[in-house]
C-alpha cells in the first residue's frame, strides 16, 4: 500500500490549499486517515484526523481553519486549509491506519509567507 500526497505549495498568510492523498496497492479502506505536520526543528504533530464512522479530530491551532474529509470508499483522504498562516509552515503528510498497520505518505511541502 503506499499514500500519495499533493496539493502543497507557496501562499501568503491567508490564502488557502487543499491535500489531497490517495492509496493504491489496495481497495480496502482504513480505519483512520489523518493529516501529520513537520516543521524545521519541531516534532511531527497531528494536525487532523478522520475515523471510519466521520469523528474528527483536530489540533487545536487549525480549528476553524482547516477541514477534513474522506472519500466513501475510505481510500483517499483530503484537508482544506483555509486562512493559513506562516506558524502553519511545515511539511505534511498523510496517514492512515488499517487495523494495526500504519501507513505513512511522503510528505508535501506547505510554505505560507508573510
Amino acid at each position: 500500500v503506499q499514500l500519495q500526497a499533493s496539493g502543497g505549495g507557496l501562499v501568503q498568510t491567508g490564502g488557502s490549499l487543499r491535500l489531497s492523498c490517495a492509496a493504491s496497492g489496495s481497495s480496502l479502506g482504513f480505519n483512520v486517515m489523518g493529516w501529520y505536520r513537520q516543521a524545521p526543528g519541531k516534532q511531527r504533530e497531528l494536525v487532523a484526523s478522520i475515523s471510519s464512522g466521520s469523528s474528527m479530530t483536530y489540533a487545536d491551532s487549525v480549528k476553524g481553519r482547516f477541514t477534513i474529509a474522506r472519500d466513501g470508499a475510505k481510500i483517499a483522504v483530503y484537508l482544506q486549509m483555509n486562512n493559513l498562516e506562516p506558524e502553519d509552515t511545515a511539511v505534511y503528510f498523510c496517514n492512515a491506519v488499517r487495523l494495526t498497520r500504519v501507513y505513512w505518505g511522503q510528505g508535501t511541502q506547505v510554505t505560507v509567507s508573510s
